[in-house]
């Protein structure tokens, strides 16, 4: 296995993480926002908190595109 096999099968598992960290805030703010009196403050924490998920993922997902020399 070469450095760059070892560096992309750790950003796949990395990205495989943060996807399945997004599903459970996902999940977690569904739940929160169907109870009546849910805490707007949590709900909009984690909603940040997804948020900088999903950017993160986009960075990693952007890393592992070859680039491509036109």
């Amino acid at each position: 296995m070469t450095i760059q096999d070892s560096r992309t099968k750790s950003l796949i598992q990395d990205l495989a993480q943060l996807k399945q960290d997004h599903r459970e805030l996902d999940i977690a703010i569904e739940s929160m926002v169907e109870k009546l009196q849910s805490n707007q403050f949590e709900v909009t924490r984690l909603k940040r908190q997804r948020l900088k998920l999903k950017d993160a993922i986009s960075k990693l997902e952007s890393k592992l595109i070859p680039d491509l020399h036109a």
